[in-house]
């Protein structure tokens, strides 16, 4: 057994990073000591050198904490050569992003640097850089959604203040919030009601999903974060929607959700619910449908579903 000092020494991974992948990801879930110290076995270490492993292969934080998970309950017995990344396929009519794993780095580098700084205009400018690189979809795919993960870790070792991490959070929601207006609706057809169930607050991801589904033509309506189950209830009934996406980006939003879906169930037996998120494994059930962790093949899917 090993200490949190120790296990980061043993893996090379920062004890700040271990306890932000805790928290954020649920990779390991350490004893803890009648004292309240982490205390790491060698499974934890597997598991901790199988996620980094991942993200030097190009993956983003989730989509690794997720696959490291998958390993576990497949057989219990983490590999340690893990696949090819996973690529999140092009739309139709849709050029591959001409920006390489080398340029998508630099460019979270970059933003994270600006951060730092408490540049708004360098994080600006390197937003609107990548943004104009190629689709939207591929561009969110291959580099926002694991440049925001970069960022998150950033925050979590000290390299930026929370009042950084804040400064692109919001940078990204202005972004997003232009684009799912430029998108427009496209009425009439079933409205799909998007959103995160009461107290999940971590709205980027599932927004850039609504971006995504309007861009598809789908009567998308987004209610963004932190949505109590009666608002859910009221808004399926005015659009008499028989759609639902939420998402659950981490463990302490699971009760959250899984009550939300409870209630759907109960009072709104018809509707699909699908769930993205790092921890949409969690829910189950009749009516729910995982999208997986990539945005535009998630949005086609739904998509596909109501033509």
């Amino acid at each position: 057994m090993y200490t949190i000092k120790r296990a980061a020494e043993l893996t090379g991974v920062p004890a700040a990073t271990l306890r932000a992948w805790e928290r954020r990801y649920d990779v390991v879930e350490p004893r803890r000591t009648d004292a309240g110290y982490r205390i790491y076995d060698e499974e934890s270490l597997e598991r901790i050198r199988d996620m980094t492993a991942l993200l030097e292969d190009g993956w983003s934080a989730s989509n690794a904490a997720a696959e490291v998970e998958r390993r576990r309950l497949a057989d219990h017995t983490p590999t340690r050569q893990p696949p090819p990344s996973p690529a999140a396929p092009p739309l139709p009519g849709v050029d591959p992003s001409p920006a390489t794993t080398a340029e998508r780095a630099a460019a979270t580098s970059r933003l994270i640097e600006a951060a730092a700084r408490l540049d708004p205009a360098g994080v600006a400018r390197v937003l609107d850089e990548q943004l104009s690189r190629a689709s939207y979809e591929l561009v969110v795919d291959d580099w926002l959604m694991p440049a925001l993960e970069e960022v998150g870790l950033a925050w979590a070792d000290g390299r930026i203040s929370i009042a950084g991490e804040h400064l692109v959070a919001h940078a990204v929601l202005r972004r997003l919030a232009a684009a799912y207006d430029a998108a427009g609706n496209r009425p009439p057809g079933p409205a799909v009601i998007v959103g995160l169930p009461a107290g999940v607050h971590h709205e980027l991801g599932i927004f850039a999903f609504a971006v995504a589904l309007r861009r598809l033509g789908v009567n998308t309506v987004h209610l963004g974060p932190d949505l109590p189950s009666p608002a859910w209830s009221a808004a399926l009934d005015a659009h008499s929607a028989r759609y639902a996406v939420l998402s659950v980006p981490g463990p302490e939003d699971i009760p959250a959700a899984r009550e939300l879906v409870e209630m759907l169930r109960a009072s709104h037996g018809g509707v699909s619910v699908f769930v993205g998120g790092g921890r949409q494994d969690d829910l189950d059930g009749p009516g729910v449908t995982r999208l997986g962790h990539a945005i535009a093949p998630a949005a086609a899917e739904v998509a596909a579903i109501l033509v």
